[in-house]
This record gives structure tokens, sequence and C-alpha cells, in this order.
């Protein structure tokens, strides 16, 4: 699950237009994944050649879907069951596409953001490295003793292989638990916990976090899907360690009889205008309504949040490239005043 290939952004929002386009026209579910598959490649191809083949065999789509486990995310393969039962499957896969857009622009824009400054850390620790590598080959000092005026110990190439391994390693830690969050790994959860808390950083992804939330809700419920499902849904699709925690405790509420509402007050952590507007709309009986709107005010938060985010990250990286350089600095400083106290 960990390693296993899951379909990129880009071309899930091309499968999603087009074939909402497709079945909107009146072509037939098995000539639209047929073509599909025929315009696709690597793993993707594979998946859509065999929900082709379970098509043409007369399988709904939710059970061709099926066996291709968590390469599709769970949010698609479960509104694609709930439009299949509903007829409405074209028009899900519209606002499915129109989910997923949101997210790719959100995504370009942070990493346009911090771009530079993940450059400027780059050529910062290459410096380091030449150092390293420099100091190898430079005439040594009276004694025998190679001019080390890093202090780390790490000279010539093979100082350089042992630096190199550790930014690997550090990379790799980092990759990992990135992946680890994306993907929803428990054991990322306390980590995701914990950035939650990091002044600057919770309240911009506690706000990103509702958006999703708000807008699952308002499509789930919009499907007819069942209320727990939908929550369940809706929740998971947060990707946030503190509201999918709270599933198990929301679904005992709703399942003892209690209002969406109270469910979610009982579980806490909710602002007040997303409280307000579910008490609204299950006493008007617009709740799916109510969602909706709540949906695009918290998206344009959503944006807001993510510049603050964005600005944050660039000056946290800002931070500790000032900090890598100062240390050079200082180092070099106190060999040069090592070699004049060593002199006189």
């Amino acid at each position: 699950m960990f390693f296993s290939p899951r379909i990129q952004l880009k071309p899930l929002i091309g499968l999603c237009r087009r074939t909402s386009t497709a079945l909107e026209a009146g072509i037939d579910v098995r000539t639209v994944f047929a073509r599909e598959a025929d315009r696709a490649t690597g793993h993707l191809r594979r998946h859509l050649l065999q929900i082709s083949r379970d098509l043409a065999q007369g399988e709904s789509l939710a059970d061709a879907l099926a066996p291709t486990a968590d390469y599709f995310p769970l949010l698609f393969r479960e509104l694609i069951e709930v439009g299949e039962q509903t007829g409405g499957l074209d028009a899900v896969l519209l606002q499915l596409a129109e989910h997923y857009q949101t997210r790719l622009s959100m995504r370009r824009v942070f990493l346009a953001a911090i771009a530079w400054p993940l450059a400027q850390l780059g050529i910062a620790l290459g410096v380091v490295g030449f150092l390293i590598w420099i100091m190898g080959i430079l005439p040594k000092m009276p004694g025998n003793e190679s001019i080390d005026i890093l202090g780390f110990g790490l000279i010539g190439n093979r100082g350089l292989n042992i630096y190199l391994t550790f930014l690997a390693v550090a990379g790799a830690v980092v990759w990992l638990v990135l992946r680890a969050i994306g993907r929803g790994m428990v054991w990322a959860r306390p980590i995701q916990r914990l950035v939650l808390r990091l002044p600057g950083f919770g309240r911009p992804l506690q706000t990103m976090a509702l958006a999703r939330l708000a807008w699952s809700m308002h499509l789930t419920m919009s499907t007819g899907m069942d209320v727990r499902r939908a929550l369940k849904l809706s929740l998971r699709s947060t990707r946030n360690a503190r509201y999918i925690d709270q599933i198990p405790a929301i679904d005992a509420e709703i399942l003892a009889g209690n209002s969406i509402h109270e469910a979610f007050c009982s579980a806490g952590g909710y602002p007040v205008d997303f409280l307000d507007s579910l008490v609204v709309g299950e006493q008007s009986g617009k709740i799916v309504e109510s969602m909706g709107v709540l949906s695009r005010q918290y998206q344009e938060q959503a944006r807001l949040a993510l510049a603050a985010l964005t600005m944050l990250a660039g000056w946290a990286v800002w931070v500790l490239v000032a900090a890598l350089i100062i240390m050079l600095i200082f180092r070099i400083f106190s060999f040069y005043l090592d070699a004049i106290s060593g002199a006189m």
C-alpha cells in the first residue's frame, strides 16, 4: 500500500472530465472506458484495460473499480458507486473533476512559491559539499594535519561521500514522512498532529481541511449517500489527523440517533460558523445547500490560508539557509583565528 502506484491528479482530472462529457452525451460507459484505455499509458492503461474488460462482461463500474485497490482515490471510488445507483454519474464525475482541479491548482501555487527558497537551500548545501571536497586537495598544515575549515572532520572525497550520504538519508526520511501523511498511514498521524500545533501552521492547515470537509459533505449528501457513510468519507477526505481521529466518535453519535450538529459539537474542535451552518441546514432540511455555500466560503479562505502557509514555509527555508550561512562564517572565522593564534 505504501509503495503501490496511484493515479496522479492531472490524468485523474482528464479522466473525470472526459468521462462526464461522454456520459452526458449519452455514450455507453463501456465505450467510454474502452476509448480511455486506448489513449492511456503505463499503470493507468493497465487498470483501464481491466476495467474495460469487466464492463464488457456486464459488471458495474463500481465493481470494475474494486480490483484496482488504492490506485484510484477512495472518494472517487465511493462516489462512482453512489453516482451509478442514483443515475447521476456524469454530474458526480464533473464535480470530482472540479475538486481535483482545485487541489492541483493549490499544489502548483505552493510549489511555485517555495521553489526559489529551496533552490537557495540547495546552493548552500552545495557550497558546503564543495568546501569539504576542496579541503582534501589543499596543502596540509605544519605537522601534516589536513585543513578542516568547517570543523566537522569531513575532508576530501571520503568526507564528501559521508556528507552526501547524510543528505540522501535526511531527504529520504522527509520524503517517507510526507508520503505517509499523504497516504493516511497511522504511524504518521502523531507527526501531523505535532505540525498542527506549530505556531502559524496549525490554523492554515485546519482551514484547508475544513474546506475539503465542507465540499465533501456537500457532494456526498447531494448524491443521497447514507449519512454515516457520507460523514466517514468526508472526514477521511480532509487527510487531517485531527478530523480522521474523530470518525469513530462522530459515527457513534449518529448511530445513537443524535443530529449531525450534535455529533460534531461533541467531537469538538470545529469553528462556530461551521456548526451554525449545520444547525441551519438540518433545521431547514437544506443541509446540502448549506454545505455548498459553506464550501465556497471555505474555498476562498483556503486560498488565503495557502498563501499564509506558503509564506511561512518560504521563511522557514530562508531561516535554515541563513543559519547555514552564519554557521559557515563562524566556522571559517574560528579557523582563521586559530591559525593566527598558532602562528603567534
